[in-house]
């Protein structure tokens, strides 16, 4: 590395480009469905398993309350899911999806062949780069 400031040198830069390109890939897909692509992973997280506290999510997608809640509102708004106080611990906000959320995961199973097909790669390559940023990204929860 001649010049550790030079652009080309970065690592962070072409990964920060790439997560731009690929929600940019999702923008359409998922407009079709009426959805942001943090409320596709809200539905995502719910289809998964449900219900689960805010906590709960928040803690999967790595999100806190603060932005989590006004995207749960809009859900909610849009008729894809219910939030309701937990009777032994008001505190404690439970998240449970309606029909209507659950019938979307029917559309919403063709939006990783279609993002994939939008970024011209193979599942076989993206599972590479998704074993790498993993790997990346458990070596920094150990430090942390």
């Amino acid at each position: 590395m001649d010049d550790p400031l030079l652009l080309k040198n970065q690592v962070c830069f072409p990964v920060y480009s790439l997560s731009r390109e690929i929600t940019n890939k999702y923008r359409p897909i998922l407009d079709e469905l009426g959805l942001t692509y943090p409320q596709y992973l809200v539905l995502m997280a719910l289809w998964e398993n449900e219900p689960q506290c805010v906590n709960e999510i928040g803690c999967k997608l790595h999100l806190d309350s603060g932005t989590l809640t006004p995207l749960l509102k809009r859900l909610e708004a849009k008729g894809l899911l219910a939030r309701r106080r937990k009777s032994c611990d008001e505190r404690v906000v439970e998240i449970n999806l309606t029909d209507v959320g659950r019938k979307l995961k029917t559309e919403a199973a063709e939006v990783p062949q279609k993002v994939m097909k939008a970024m011209n790669v193979t599942a076989e390559e993206l599972m590479e780069l998704k074993e790498v940023v993993l790997k990346i990204l458990d070596k920094q929860s150990c430090n942390s």
